[in-house]
C-alpha cells in the first residue's frame, strides 16, 4: 500500500530542492524526517512537510489495518519545476534584465516495508 502527497507551487528553486533527494530516498520515514530537521535551507522544511503528509495519508487510508510509522519508508521523491514569476531588473545601457523566481512541485510516495 502506498501513501502519496503532492505540494504544488512551492516557492523554492527545484535545483536547490533536488539536492535533498539523496538524503531521504529509500530511508525509513522517521529517519528521513530527523535528517531534514537538521538540514538547513527552506527546501528541507517543505520536503519534511510533504513526507509527513504522505505518511499520514497512508496511515489514514489503511483504516482497519494497523500501520505504524516505524514500518514506512520513502519510496520515491520527485521535484518538478513549476511556473516561475517574471520580474524585471534594470540593466546597463537602458536595458531590462529578466529575473525568474522559480517554483517547484514536490511529489512524495511512502510505502510500507515488507
Amino acid at each position: 500500500m502506498e501513501g502519496k502527497a503532492i505540494q504544488r507551487f512551492v516557492r523554492v528553486s527545484p535545483f536547490k530542492a533536488r539536492r535533498l533527494i539523496p538524503l531521504v530516498k529509500g530511508k525509513p520515514v522517521l529517519e528521513a524526517l530527523a535528517v531534514l530537521d537538521f538540514t538547513p535551507g527552506k527546501a528541507s522544511h517543505h520536503l519534511w512537510k510533504a513526507i509527513h503528509s504522505a505518511s499520514m495519508n497512508l496511515i489514514n487510508k489503511a483504516g482497519e489495518i494497523r500501520v505504524k510509522e516505524e514500518d514506512l519508508y520513502v519510496k520515491s521523491v520527485v521535484i518538478d519545476e513549476g511556473p516561475f514569476f517574471k520580474r524585471i531588473r534594470p540593466m546597463s545601457l537602458g536595458r531590462a534584465g529578466l529575473i525568474r523566481k522559480r517554483t517547484s512541485h514536490i511529489t512524495v510516495i511512502v510505502e510500507e516495508r515488507r
